[in-house]
């Protein structure tokens, strides 16, 4: 009897340790499952957050060797420029104070004069979410800078809107003043919608051919129904940096 109690008990040991190892084996399989998941997860995460950049990539190559002039519709998707006597040259107001403008978008008026706050800064030439205040852009209109405004239907656009970026990225990494551009958003919190079917703006200051920022000045704008890098080739061309009140200043 003691020879068979013997027994039993062996085998009942050995069940036991056939359990155990049977869990052990399976927590070890529940381990390599757990970090199997996290990995893919990870990589599902890293993947995700390079998909835009890496696609944003992938398809501004089209534009790389493309003139200014040839991206986006012709010029026929523009209106005519339109102009209007403007005002506000030097007239600083403190940081922060809101100023109402009359244009959608502004060309001109008063505006703020903070170093690295207004004007934008030169290099920055594409804004989406992050864009500056109106008060500031307005100080680079009066240094010569056009401005290209796209509304809200260009924004939810994805290929309207790696045109305006191919736009921008024609005038990046110079420092030439040439260069005075930027493409900004239009929102209905900043004012009065474009013109019906218009969904991008050109704005300039503009104080004229003889170039005396004491005499007559001038708002300039072109609506246009679509990004046109032709437009505003030709806008730019017709009213350069050099044709505002403080062109010399960044």
């Amino acid at each position: 009897m003691a020879k068979k109690g013997k027994q039993q008990k062996t085998d009942r040991q050995a069940r036991i340790d056939a359990i155990r190892g049977q869990q052990k084996s399976e927590e070890r399989r529940r381990g390599i499952m757990i970090v199997g998941v996290c990995t893919v997860i990870a990589l599902l995460i890293v993947g995700a957050a390079a998909y835009g950049p890496v696609k944003n990539w992938w398809e501004s190559r089209e534009f790389e060797d493309l003139a200014l002039s040839d991206i986006g519709e012709p010029a026929s998707a523009c209106q005519d420029v339109e102009t209007k006597p403007a005002s506000g040259n030097a007239d600083h107001k403190p940081t922060g104070e809101q100023v109402t403008y009359d244009e959608a978008p502004p060309a001109f008026g008063p505006h703020w004069n903070e170093l690295g706050v207004a004007p934008a800064p030169f290099e920055r030439k594409l804004y989406t979410e992050d864009r500056p205040e109106l008060e500031s852009l307005v100080h680079n209109l009066e240094h010569g800078y056009t401005i290209l405004w796209y509304d809200e239907t260009i924004a939810d656009d994805g290929a309207a809107m790696q045109q305006v970026e191919a736009l921008a990225d024609k005038f990046a990494g110079s420092d030439n003043q040439r260069s005075k551009f930027i493409a900004a958003p239009w929102t209905s919190e900043d004012g009065d919608a474009f013109p019906d079917g218009q969904h991008v703006s050109f704005s300039h200051w503009s104080v004229g051919a003889d170039g005396d920022p004491s005499g007559e000045q001038t708002g300039v704008w072109q609506y246009c129904s679509g990004v046109s890098g032709e437009a505003l080739d030709t806008f730019m061309q017709e009213y350069p940096y050099t044709d505002s009140p403080e062109p010399n200043a960044m």
